[in-house]
C-alpha cells in the first residue's frame, strides 16, 4: 500500500506540474485570432514606431501553434501616402507550444515581401555629408555612424543599446524570437529623394535570416538579382539590429558573389564577369572591397578579347545608389592602371549612371591600349606609356565609345613600329635630320610620343602631339575617327640638318636655295607638314599655304 501510494502522489504530481505548464503556455498564447492580430499590430507599431495594418489571421493552437495571415502593411507615422516600409502579402507562423511558453518562434514563412528604403530628408542628408566623406566608417550598435574608436576599457557601444531595451521594457528575455525566416520573390526598394526618377529595386529570390529579435543582429543568407549588367548574386552575413528611427542607419554586413554577368548588354562592349567581395555599414551607407575577373573582355571597336582583373574599395549609398569609387586597381595584358572616382544617378528622366573617374596609368603599354581599340594585330605601335585623364561615360543607349569623353595627357617612350617599312621610314627620317643620309650603319632608333588628348562623340582630338626621333621632331594637332578611322593633321616638321643637308647630290645643291625658307632660330629647319587620308592609307604632304604665309618658321 505504501508503494502503491509513492506511485499516486507521482502521478497526481505530475498531472499537478503538466497542469501549471499547460495554464502557463496558455497565457502566453493568444487562443482566438483576433486576439492575437491585435497583439502582433500592437507589438509591430511599438517596435517599429509604425502604423501597422494586418487584414487577416487565422490562428490554430493545437497540436502546434499554426497562423496565416494576410495583407501586412507597416507605414512609418507621418509618412502620409508615401510606400510602406515593409508590405507582405501573406504570411505562415509555425511554432510548437514549449517554444511559444520560452517566446520562441520555430519558423516564418513569408511570401510577397517588399522592403522600402525612404531617402533621408535634407536635414539628415547633410547631417552625414562629413562623415560620409569618411573612407572608413565606425558605427555603433544601432548602425549611427560614430567619430572615432571607443576607449579600450570602454564597453562596446551596441551592450549601451541593450542596456536601453532592458530599461524600456524592450529586449533581453521578454522579446520574442523567431528561429528561422523564410522569404521567396522578396523585394528591396531603394526610394529616390526626387519624384521624378525610378526607384532602384532588387529582386531577392530566396532569404533566409535566422534568430530574428529586433535588439540582436541576424545572420542571413539571400539570392538576389542584378538587373544591369544581369547576374545572380549570392550573399551571407549578419543584419540589424533595426534601426527604428532610421531604417536606412541598421547595420548591415557580409560576403557575395557575383558570377556569369554578361556585360554585352552594354553597347560597345562584352564579356563574361565574375565578382567576390565583403562589404560593412548600413542599408544607407555601405563599405565595398572587392574584386572582378573578366577573362574575355571585348571593346567592340577593337574586337580582341583580352582578360581583365580589377580590385576595388567603393563606398556606396543605399539610399540613392550612388557609389563613390575610392579606388581601383586594375590590370590587362601587360599594363596597369589606378583609378578614382564616382557612379552616380543620370540627369532626371534618363536611366543609367554616370561613371566620373581619374585615371593614372604608370606602368603601362601603348600596344596594350591599341589592342583595345584598334582592328590590326599586332598593333602598330609598340613601347611604354604613361597617362592620366578625366573619364567620363554618361548613361545613353549608345556605344560606349560614343558615349566616353577623355580628356588628358600621355607620355611613350622607346616606341617601335610594327611594321618594319614604317620602322624603316622612322630610320631615315632619323638619318636625313641628322644630315647623315650616306650612313647605312646598322641601328635601332626608337621614338618619343607625347601629348594631349581629348576623346568625344567617337573623335580623338590632339591639340598637342610631339613626335621625336634622333634629329627630328614632328610637331602636329589635329584630329582621329575612332570608327571611320579617318585623320586630319596639320603641323611641323623640325629638323637637326638644313633641308640642303638631308638629300645628297645635285639636289643637294638645288635646295640650298630654298635653306633660308624653312630654316628656324638656332639652325635647322622647320617644314609645314598636313596628314589626311584614314589610317590605312594616309597621305602626307607639305602644307603650301603655310609655307608662303611663313608659318613653318
Amino acid at each position: 500500500m505504501r508503494h502503491v501510494r509513492v506511485w499516486i502522489w507521482g502521478i497526481v504530481g505530475v498531472a499537478a506540474a503538466f497542469a501549471i505548464a499547460t495554464m502557463v503556455v496558455l497565457s502566453a498564447v493568444p487562443l482566438r485570432s483576433e486576439t492575437l492580430k491585435s497583439r502582433i499590430v500592437e507589438t509591430l507599431s511599438d517596435r517599429l514606431d509604425s502604423d501597422v495594418v494586418l487584414d487577416d489571421l487565422t490562428l490554430r493552437v493545437f497540436p502546434r501553434l499554426h497562423a496565416e495571415a494576410t495583407g501586412l502593411s507597416i507605414r512609418r507615422r507621418g509618412a502620409g501616402n508615401a510606400a510602406p516600409l515593409i508590405s507582405i502579402k501573406t504570411f505562415v507562423v509555425d511554432a510548437d507550444l514549449l517554444g511559444v511558453w520560452r517566446r520562441h518562434v520555430a519558423h516564418v514563412g513569408v511570401g510577397g515581401l517588399v522592403i522600402s528604403i525612404p531617402p533621408k530628408d535634407d536635414a539628415d542628408a547633410h547631417k552625414n555629408d562629413d562623415e560620409r566623406k569618411r573612407p572608413h566608417r565606425l558605427h555603433d550598435g544601432r548602425g549611427r555612424p560614430v567619430a572615432d574608436p571607443p576607449a579600450p576599457d570602454s564597453p562596446p557601444a551596441n551592450a549601451d543599446a541593450k542596456k536601453e531595451a532592458a530599461k524600456s521594457g524592450h529586449g533581453g528575455p521578454t522579446e520574442v524570437v523567431i528561429d528561422v525566416l523564410d522569404a521567396s520573390d522578396a523585394k528591396l526598394v531603394i526610394v529616390p529623394r526626387e519624384s521624378n526618377r525610378v526607384p532602384k529595386v532588387w529582386a531577392i529570390h530566396q532569404l533566409r535570416m535566422r534568430r530574428l529579435s529586433a535588439f540582436e543582429s541576424m545572420p542571413y543568407e539571400a539570392t538576389l538579382t542584378n538587373g544591369v549588367p544581369p547576374g545572380e548574386i549570392k550573399t551571407s552575413g549578419d543584419f540589424g539590429p533595426w534601426n527604428r528611427d532610421d531604417p536606412g542607419a541598421t547595420p548591415l554586413n557580409g560576403t557575395f558573389t557575383f558570377d556569369n554577368a554578361d556585360l554585352s548588354v552594354f553597347n560597345g562592349i562584352a564579356g563574361t564577369l565574375s565578382s567576390k567581395g565583403s562589404f560593412d555599414g548600413s542599408l544607407g551607407w555601405i563599405d565595398v572591397n572587392g574584386e572582378t575577373d573578366t577573362p574575355n573582355f571585348v571593346i567592340q571597336v577593337g574586337g580582341h578579347p583580352f582578360p581583365l582583373h580589377t580590385k576595388y574599395h567603393s563606398i556606396v549609398d543605399g539610399t540613392n545608389g550612388d557609389t563613390r569609387l575610392e579606388r581601383i586597381d586594375a590590370q590587362f595584358l601587360k599594363s596597369s592602371l589606378v583609378a578614382k572616382g564616382a557612379v552616380l544617378d543620370g540627369p532626371p528622366g534618363q536611366d543609367g549612371r554616370t561613371v566620373t573617374l581619374d585615371v593614372d596609368m604608370q606602368k603601362a603599354r601603348i600596344e596594350d591600349i591599341m589592342h583595345m581599340a584598334v582592328k590590326t594585330t599586332p598593333a602598330p605601335l609598340v613601347g611604354g606609356l604613361k597617362l592620366t585623364t578625366k573619364f567620363l561615360l554618361p548613361p545613353g543607349k549608345k556605344d560606349v565609345v560614343d558615349r566616353l569623353q577623355l580628356n588628358g595627357h600621355f607620355q611613350i617612350s622607346s616606341a617601335k613600329f610594327s611594321d618594319p617599312t614604317v620602322q624603316s621610314k622612322i630610320l631615315e627620317l632619323s638619318r636625313r635630320g641628322r644630315g647623315k643620309v650616306n650612313d647605312t650603319a646598322r641601328e635601332q632608333v626608337a621614338s618619343d610620343f607625347r601629348g594631349r588628348f581629348i576623346l568625344g562623340g567617337g573623335q580623338l582630338q590632339l591639340p598637342e602631339l610631339a613626335f621625336a626621333v634622333p634629329g627630328a621632331q614632328v610637331r602636329l594637332a589635329g584630329k582621329y575617327g575612332l570608327k571611320s578611322e579617318q585623320m586630319q593633321f596639320a603641323g611641323n616638321l623640325l629638323l637637326d640638318a638644313k633641308i640642303s643637308q638631308t638629300v645628297t647630290g645635285f639636289k643637294s645643291v638645288l635646295l640650298k636655295i630654298v635653306d633660308p625658307l624653312f630654316g628656324r632660330p638656332g639652325g635647322g629647319s622647320s617644314i609645314p607638314i598636313k596628314i589626311e587620308g584614314s589610317r590605312t592609307n594616309p597621305k602626307f604632304g607639305l602644307d603650301f599655304g603655310r609655307v608662303f604665309k611663313g608659318d613653318g618658321k
